[in-house]
């Protein structure tokens, strides 16, 4: 998981100094919305609705905001019809690509996803051609310059994580979806710093990409993918080496 989460994190970094930060509210809203409509407005019964307002405090979303989305969900306020759709396909090397949506115009979201695809080198694939190769983790990111592995290993696993895997530069925490905000508020209680914690796919194994030409062209799609404004989550199972990361990304 070390190049995509790497890369995430680096795009996390980047999306909190720019403009896109208007995209990244934008998701969060759709987040919030789909999951109270799925869930129920109140968090404590709502698993879903309560990590997507942990995400959307962690961006500094006013309260306002995080409120109006809730009440569009549950219909005290009239919102947009969203649903959502999970796409699969193969990036340049051959890694496999899942991406999340959620749109209002489901047509026109395929058309676009299978264009980006198509023009950055990689192929749309049918429906579980790559789903089963991704499980769905808590992965919380520490820096090895702001942690120490053993200190870091026993707070995370006496806290209820799964697993903590040594990354090159990284330490990552692996946990249930359920247990992620558990997990990191011991570490926030701990004043331990990580770089980024939040609900994703991990893939079960890597695809290395060690030329730098093919891992400019994948980092090409998966932002093209990300900057989409139906595309809530792009996943890949790339594995890049720092130095190539770092000169590309």
């Amino acid at each position: 998981m070390s190049g995509h989460s790497k890369w995430s994190t680096i795009k996390h970094k980047k999306a909190a100094q720019d403009a896109k930060r208007g995209k990244v509210f934008t998701k969060l809203i759709k987040e919030l919305t789909v999951a109270a409509r799925l869930g129920g407005g109140d968090p404590d019964g709502n698993p879903r609705l309560r990590a997507a307002i942990a995400a959307a405090k962690a961006e500094n979303m006013p309260k306002e905001n995080i409120e109006r989305a809730i009440k569009k969900g549950t219909g005290e306020l009239e919102g947009e019809a969203y649903e959502e759709a999970i796409y699969e396909g193969y990036g340049p090397g051959g890694v496999a690509i899942l991406v999340e949506v959620t749109t209002d115009n489901r047509n026109r979201a395929a058309s676009e996803i299978r264009h980006i695809f198509s023009k950055n080198g990689g192929s749309l694939g049918e429906a579980g051609c790559v789903a089963w190769m991704f499980e769905k983790h808590g992965l919380i990111v520490f820096n090895k310059d702001k942690v120490e592995e053993d200190h870091l290993m026993e707070v995370a696993l006496e806290a209820g994580a799964e697993d903590v895997r040594d990354q090159e530069d990284q330490f990552e925490v692996i946990t249930t979806p359920g247990d992620l905000e558990k997990v990191k508020a011991v570490f926030d209680e701990k004043g331990m710093v990580y770089e980024m914690a939040h609900v994703t796919m991990v893939p079960q194994s890597t695809v290395r990409v060690e030329d730098e030409k093919t891992a400019q062209q994948l980092l090409k799609l998966m932002d093209a993918l990300e900057d989409n404004d139906d595309v809530q989550n792009a996943y890949a199972n790339f594995d890049i080496p720092d130095e190539i990361l770092n000169a590309v990304a």
